[in-house]
């Protein structure tokens, strides 16, 4: 027991929102508090599908956690992943993003990981359908919703461009339904203003893009 140590040590792991409220609360107290997380920036999930769609650019949902916590003086941030906790000698092990390890003595620990996407079983099922957790996610996600309307711009017949044209969303939650609306919401809209360049009109969607919104919003 080293509970001699002052201030107390806290080591909160995990940068999202048990995390930062956890920082945040401890902030009048006589602690010295260390947030370590793999990412250094807090993501606000909830707008993960605006990311997705592309309404909100990355800096507008992920803020660095420094910047977040940087009233809080006695709140240091480090970027690594903890790979190990040694309960017995009251130490967190993790590993710098650029190699190296860092040894983290601590005489409070909070672990606020978070959680990852589950499957149920079918891991696989991973390489095709990314979930919706993380940044990266979300472009991912991003970069697939516009790469299927551009493959159906261009497709040979109705067929393939159906094919580009048809989204499965798994999960009725609020990012499934939000998700789902805001890809309506591209093919209805967005896409549908895009300009003909054989049109006399320049406002004059192509023939393919209002077949695709078409298509795509039934």
């Amino acid at each position: 027991m080293r509970d001699h140590v002052t201030p107390r040590r806290v080591v909160i792991l995990g940068g999202g929102f048990a995390g930062l409220f956890a920082a945040r609360a401890l902030r009048k107290s006589p602690v010295a508090v260390t947030v370590v997380d793999r990412r250094a920036h807090h993501l606000f999930q909830p707008l993960l599908y605006q990311c997705a769609s592309g309404i909100l650019s990355e800096g507008q949902i992920a803020q660095p956690l420094r910047a977040v916590l940087r009233r809080h003086h006695n709140v240091r941030c480090v970027l690594a992943e903890a790979t190990d906790v040694d309960a017995g000698a009251r130490l967190v092990h993790a590993r710098r993003p650029e190699g190296g390890d860092v040894v983290l003595p601590y005489d409070d620990l909070i672990v606020a990981v978070g959680m990852r996407q589950s499957y149920f079983g079918h891991d696989e099922f991973a390489a095709h359908a990314p979930g919706m957790k993380t940044l990266d996610d979300a472009l991912a996600v991003r970069r697939r919703i516009y790469r299927a309307f551009e493959m159906a711009e261009t497709a040979a017949d109705d067929r393939e461009r159906q094919q580009w044209l048809t989204f499965a969303l798994v999960g009725g939650g609020p990012t499934g339904v939000e998700l789902a609306g805001q890809i309506r919401e591209i093919a209805g809209h967005t896409l549908d203003r895009e300009p003909d360049a054989s049109s006399s009109n320049p406002t004059s969607p192509s023939p393919a893009i209002r077949r695709s919104a078409s298509r795509a919003t039934r």
